[in-house]
């Protein structure tokens, strides 16, 4: 049946292997089906070490003997893994059908080559029973490497690569894998971690090719990439984003990351109109009996075909028991799609193989100097006890970033390493989705049709988990989760901390603490540990803001050679040697706080339970660069300046401001520097009033806080000015009709929404008190969502006066000013109360002010006054509410905090800014949505009055956000069943969100923090904003 070669043995042929037709995959124990009369006709196919086999076959043959032939001539049992793809007359990819004829298919075999692949990754790569098996994926993930499909960080792309090189040459000899290196390319960048490459194969001497196989899909099988072919399409607002399916259900991601997951047990049905994908979801009866239905559009209907195709397929083979039966043919009209998975589930290979009885032969390795001895199965005694000799642990973990880690991505899930740092996440084990949620009743006929309407309501019979095939577990969606172990590996191993995305999904997978209390143990209890943790949180989130400056803008600067040179030159020598100084300073607290934990070093322990000599030791070489945090005052005035001379400057850095790694106004990251010396010494305040003072750390953060309150005080005016400085400026692109907001002597005071009594009743307005002047707006019809002027009010001469009785509106107070009178009402009492308090303050302020002028604003209100009952453009609410779409679908300046006001109907003072400045906190948390039934791990920052939603702390951009002006924060109530250490609650008309914390300090921290974004109304704040430093 093979064409008769004299070429030399290939890849994953059998050695020695007898002429009878071994092992057919569809029709297991057989030999291939007899072919039907007919014209032999040519097929070519590339296997996957690149070599290329010639198969004849009838020309009305069925794809399926094709596959068979190809299984029989490698002697693989497990081949239902695997299939057959090409490029089709229309050049897209598609997989060949085993039951049409394959020339029905093929227009042109002569010129067509069909490559043999992975189809199917399953998500335990112990589920694969033989050694070719495992090989042929092994290849597979090298191809995928070197392409550019299976996307990790350098990290893990170097430790995969040494296990590929392990298998091909053997132990490491430095001149035999450098020439190695340089004759085969691997990765795409393989010259930039060419050292790293080689410090990891030096690790794995004495390793066999099969160790080093099952290494390689140790590390690849935890990537968020693996196995994952990105479709291109677009959601309903054409955001653009690619989707792929996997043994867990069908999964979205934008760009490289993913953002949703859907569930096998969530979805009722997928189908495709034309160029619409849709994914129907089955009703949650916790919220309401509305079906959801999830519209994806994509290029053409021919790539929603074939993408639903392969969602078909995966769906059947890993839930399925066993093939489905094919439908009955209709008898009048066809109605929807008659394709079916073709070909055993993975229950039926995995019991296959382990009920039969199958010659062990050696194999060939085409690039491998090493011969194979014999095929292992992983049950065997000697497969335990060979692998795995090298684990991923071996490697270093402190540069990784979450997303990408060694032990990271198991079942569409995250991991963590086994010995990860808790500086990095908790330490909670978690187990992993099932690997098989096969249905217990059956195949569901109607789940999958396309362009029929089927059954609405066909039942799905319940989910069961099935380990390796053996006993099942009863079990509804990811609620029902089972745990395989591997080989040598014990539960503990089995850790998970699952990562869906806080933009698109409200289900997380199911986190298990039956062991969490045993393995906090294992890490310090100490409060002064968790202050030190806080440092490094802080200071990797205070890292990635200076690389906003030195790193993206720098780059965006340098690209349009719009900015003046001083301009660029100026900002670059007063930022970089902060960068580089806190770069060092990063990488020493790292180390402390893993020496600290124990996982270095683990027999000293006194004398690395301390922070206070990093510190103390930094700050005074913090103290050296004071110079250069002087000049940042300097770099914000200039780089106004040069905005406000060019337009092309100005528009650079309003189109760098609209890039997702400016998460915040472009200014706020300038002052980043000033602020963290602020988070130093409250830092060492906390170290200070923990430790007693024989404790041996309190000399030291003692002098420590001396040094940087002295810092802090030496610099506490520009502070305050450039404060001020730059929340002018901010306002000054929020607000249109004012052309010279930022003028000396001007202080901004408050903003917020005050309802203003007209002719046509209360109009909601935003409000702007300065130190001189009252403006009040609303929120223009602009691309920019920017707030038109209706008028100001001098604060010169005003008087004010409570009218509540008189108009008969609650919360209401009249102003009196010179040209005119103006009614408003606010929210709430405390509202009210804040804004009087403010505006007599202000008043008092302009009434010492030596120049009583009464044209404080340049603005010409004739040309920009809006009719009083001319409507505002309003908002829902919930797209503010909730953080899946803050960032995604927000317009430029669409998420501020003056948009969020309006939304929220408060206000916040620069007394509250100031505070915020100081209470910025990050680090790990737990979230969990209102209906949910798992938590999500996620990186979280919170800054200027929000929580930004990352997937590591190593991400260049969040996620989400979710703006915390008017929330508010609690603990849960017994009634909502969140049977939790260390929870709070965040809450606003109808979003709620759960967040765990770790400790108990972390709670009482991030409990604090929010409460000063989220309780404005209820704290007591100084009177003035120098006792705030």
């Amino acid at each position: 049946m093979v064409e008769p070669a004299d070429k030399p043995s290939t890849a994953g042929q059998r050695l020695g292997a007898p002429d009878s037709f071994g092992v057919s995959t569809l029709e297991p124990g057989l030999r291939p089906p007899t072919q039907p009369p007919g014209r032999q006709v040519s097929i070519r196919v590339q296997m996957l070490d690149d070599t290329q086999e010639v198969f004849q076959i009838s020309q009305r043959s069925p794809g399926k003997v094709l596959f068979d032939l190809i299984c029989v001539h490698l002697n693989l049992a497990e081949g239902d893994y695997f299939g057959l793809e090409y490029q089709d007359h229309r050049k897209m990819t598609v997989w060949l059908d085993l039951l049409k004829p394959t020339l029905k298919q093929i227009r042109r075999p002569k010129n067509t080559i069909l490559r043999f692949v992975v189809k199917f990754f399953p998500p335990d790569h112990t589920q694969l029973l033989e050694e070719l098996t495992r090989y042929l994926f092994a290849l597979q993930i090298k191809r995928d490497l070197a392409c550019g499909h299976l996307i990790c960080n350098d990290t893990s792309a170097a430790l995969m690569v040494s296990h590929i090189i392990q298998s091909e040459i053997g132990d490491f000899d430095e001149t035999q894998s450098w020439q190695h290196l340089l004759h085969n390319k691997y990765l795409p960048d393989q010259d930039a971690i060419r050292d790293k490459i080689t410090d990891c194969h030096r690790k794995h001497v004495g390793q066999t090719p099969a160790e080093s196989d099952y290494q390689l899909l140790e590390i690849a099988r935890r990537l968020e990439m693996y196995g994952v072919r990105l479709h291109p399409a677009k959601d309903r607002e054409g955001t653009k984003l690619s989707l792929a399916v996997a043994h867990t259900g069908v999964l979205v991601f934008q760009g490289y990351t993913k953002i949703n997951a859907f569930n096998w047990s969530k979805v009722r049905k997928l189908s495709f109109k034309r160029k619409r994908f849709l994914i129907k979801l089955r009703a949650d009866p916790a919220q309401s009996a509305h079906h959801d239905t999830l519209e994806f559009a994509m290029a053409s209907r021919d790539c929603c075909k074939i993408f639903w195709k392969i969602c078909v397929e995966y769906h059947a083979f890993f839930r399925l028991f066993e093939e489905p039966k094919p439908k009955p043919k209709p008898i009048l009209f066809t109605r929807g799609s008659s394709f079916r998975f073709s070909g055993r589930t993975q229950k039926q290979i995995i019991d296959y193989v382990k009920d039969s009885e199958i010659k062990k032969i050696p194999f060939e390795r085409k690039h491998s100097k090493i011969l194979s001895n014999f095929s292992m199965s992983p049950q065997s005694s000697s497969f335990r006890s060979q692998v795995p000799k090298e684990s991923a642990m071996s490697v270093p973990l402190a540069d990784q970033p979450d997303s990408s880690r060694l032990g990271h991505q198991a079942n569409g899930s995250e991991e963590p390493p086994v010995a990860a740092s808790s500086t990095n996440g908790f330490h909670d084990a978690e187990p992993t989705q099932s690997q098989q949620n096969h249905n217990g009743t059956g195949p569901d006929t109607k789940f999958l049709n396309p362009e029929s309407p089927g059954s609405e309501d066909s039942p799905a019979g319940s989910p069961h988990v099935v380990v390796n095939g053996n006993g099942s577990v009863h079990g509804q969606g990811i609620a029902g989760i089972g745990v395989l172990h591997g080989p040598g590996q014990s539960p503990e191993r089995q850790q998970l901390s699952p990562l869906t995305s806080p933009l698109l999904t409200d289900a997380g997978c199911v986190r298990h603490d039956d062991e969490e209390e045993a393995r906090r143990k294992k890490f310090p209890t100490d409060k002064a540990y968790f202050i030190a943790k806080e440092l490094l949180t802080t200071e990797r989130t205070y890292l990635k803001d200076l690389q906003v400056i030195t790193e993206s803008f720098h780059s965006v600067a340098e690209k349009d050679e719009v900015l003046p040179e001083s301009v660029k030159n100026l900002i670059s020598s007063n930022y970089d040697p902060v960068y580089k100084f806190h770069q060092g300073f990063l990488k020493e607290v790292e180390q402390r706080l893993a020496q600290w934990e124990g996982r270095s070093n683990a027999h000293i322990k006194g004398d690395y339970q301390r922070i206070g000599d990093i510190l103390l030791k930094n700050i005074q070489g913090l103290r050296q660069l004071t110079i250069h945090l002087q000049k940042h005052s300097e770099c914000l005035v200039e780089l106004e300046r040069a905005c406000r001379s060019s337009r092309k400057s100005e528009a650079v850095c309003r189109d760098f401001e609209q890039q997702r790694v400016c998460y915040l106004p472009f200014n706020i990251f300038l002052l980043r520097p000033l602020h963290r010396l602020l988070h130093y010494k409250l830092i060492l305040e906390r170290l200070c009033k923990h430790y007693p003072p024989t404790h041996d750390d309190f000399r030291d953060c003692r002098a420590a806080l001396a040094d940087i309150s002295e810092m802090a005080l030496q610099l506490q005016g520009t502070m305050m000015k450039m404060e001020n400085f730059q929340k002018l400026l901010e306002l000054k692109k929020d607000l249109t009709g004012i052309d010279n907001l930022a003028t000396p002597g001007r202080e901004f005071i408050r903003l917020g929404c005050l309802s203003k009594l007209s002719g046509k009743g209360l109009q909601q307005r935003m409000f702007f008190l300065f130190s001189d002047s009252l403006v009040y707006t609303s929120r223009g019809m602009t691309p920019s969502n920017q707030f038109k002027v209706h008028g100001q009010l001098p604060l010169f001469g005003m008087t004010i006066r409570e009218s509540e009785e008189e108009w008969g509106v609650p919360h209401s107070f009249t102003l009196f000013g010179q040209r005119q009178s103006v009614v408003v009402a606010a929210s709430c009492a405390s509202e009210m109360e804040r804004w009087v308090e403010d505006i007599r303050m202000a008043i008092d302020l302009a009434e010492q002010s030596s120049s009583p002028n009464t044209d404080l604003l340049s603005t010409s209100l004739s040309e920009n006054k809006l009719s009083e009952d001319g409507g505002a453009d309003l908002e829902s609410e919930d797209e503010l509410g909730g953080s899946r779409s803050s960032l995604e679908r927000q317009g430029h300046r669409g998420n501020t905090t003056v948009h969020v006001c309006w939304h929220r109907n408060t206000s916040v003072s620069m007394v509250d800014f100031s505070v915020a400045v100081e209470n910025q906190l990050s680090g790990n948390l737990l979230r969990k949505f209102k209906n949910s039934n798992g938590w999500q791990k996620l990186w979280v920052v919170f800054t200027n009055f929000s929580l930004f939603f990352y997937k590591s702390h190593q991400d260049d951009y969040p996620l989400a956000s979710l703006p915390l002006l008017g929330y508010s924060v609690t603990v849960p109530s017994e009634s909502e069943n969140i049977h939790k250490d260390y929870v709070f609650k965040l809450h606003f008309k109808s979003h709620v969100y759960y967040f765990r914390s770790e400790s108990e300090y972390t709670f009482e921290r991030w409990m604090e923090v929010i409460r000063s974004a989220t309780c404005s109304a209820s704290r007591s704040l100084p009177c003035s904003r120098k006792d705030l430093y």
